[in-house]
């Protein structure tokens, strides 16, 4: 097992340095140039010598190696340089929008969770019944629907409801406060674009857990724990699901990675100031250090998540980790 541990975090290493060479390149491909877009001009042109200091200030009019080499050291060091647009570090920048989207990506992960895995076994399980139609309806429901869509009804329907029930409209804060401040103002923010995301989230995962529950079943060893008289509790719950949840962990993984930068038409809809519309501004500004930044606590999200994902594999099957 400690081999097998070794192995999958000395291939983080190489995945981190392709991704940052990737991302250093195309970042260097978008066409456009910051300072232009600073230093601005109602007539439409600009001052070379003013341009020069701007790129001499912000570092561009060094060689292309070192300025990669610097964004290397930086990312090892969790420094991601300066921002060309506000001028201030990327660091702060993205602290003061990570936690609301980091909340938001495990709460709504959460009730993915609850949602996909129980109804997920149960739809295969009970196939082919009213039970399955059911479920399979939700899932395909949660998919088909667009999430700023069923972000928009939500926020209407608790409009509509808490008039009906108080008397007055009520929608949940905007303002983020941290949770040990506050749990209740800041649950109120976050379980609406929570429970729309994870809904959309669980509908896919729980598509996968009927797949793969519904492959398992028809195996040899579940037809062995069959013909041994297990009950058939412990057959679905020890032997099926742990060995169907290996597609649905890395689904699930994969999911929450994305969730930490893609949350950009959610947290629009509910008026969230996160990383999403962070990476729009960046781009909006042309801002090619605060998007590299992005970009990158994007890939280690990943990377981070997939080491995780690889070690759970390890323990819902023992034979991958002597494999």
């Amino acid at each position: 097992m400690l081999s097998y541990v070794i192995k999958r975090v000395l291939l983080v290493i190489p995945t981190l340095l392709g991704a940052a060479a990737l991302v250093f390149v195309l970042m260097r491909l978008i066409p456009g140039d910051v300072c232009v877009v600073r230093l601005g001009s109602s007539g439409g042109t600009f001052d070379p010598k003013a341009i020069a200091l701007c790129h001499a200030e912000l570092g561009m009019d060094r060689p292309v190696l070192i300025q990669f080499l610097d964004f290397v050291w930086g990312c090892m060091r969790l420094d991601f340089g300066t921002s060309m647009w506000s001028g201030r570090p990327v660091t702060t920048e993205i602290l003061a929008r990570l936690p609301i989207s980091l909340e938001i990506a495990i709460l709504a992960t959460l009730v993915a969770i609850v949602i996909a895995i129980p109804l997920g076994a149960i739809s295969a399980v009970m196939q082919n019944t009213w039970i399955d139609h059911v479920v399979r309806i939700f899932a395909v429901g949660g998919i088909a629907t667009p999430s700023f869509w069923l972000g928009i009804m939500s926020i209407l329907f608790v409009l509509n409801f808490t008039s009906a029930v108080f008397g007055k409209p009520w929608m949940p804060p905007i303002e983020y406060v941290p949770i040990w401040e506050d749990p209740i103002h800041n649950l109120s923010m976050a379980m609406l674009p929570a429970i729309t995301v994870g809904y959309r989230y669980a509908a896919v995962s729980m598509r996968m857990t009927r797949s793969a529950m519904l492959e398992v079943m028809q195996e040899d060893y579940i037809r062995t724990a069959r013909a041994k008289g297990l009950i058939r509790k412990l057959i679905i719950n020890r032997h099926a699901l742990k060995n169907a949840l290996l597609p649905v962990v890395t689904l699930i993984g994969i999911e929450f990675a994305f969730l930490i930068g893609g949350l950009v038409v959610t947290e629009q809809v509910f008026n969230l100031n996160g990383v999403g519309r962070l990476f729009v501004q960046a781009v909006q500004n042309q801002d090619y250090t605060l998007t590299q930044g992005l970009v990158m606590l994007t890939v280690i999200i990943f990377v981070v998540c997939n080491l995780i994902v690889d070690l759970l594999y390890a323990w819902l099957d023992p034979r991958i980790r002597y494999s």
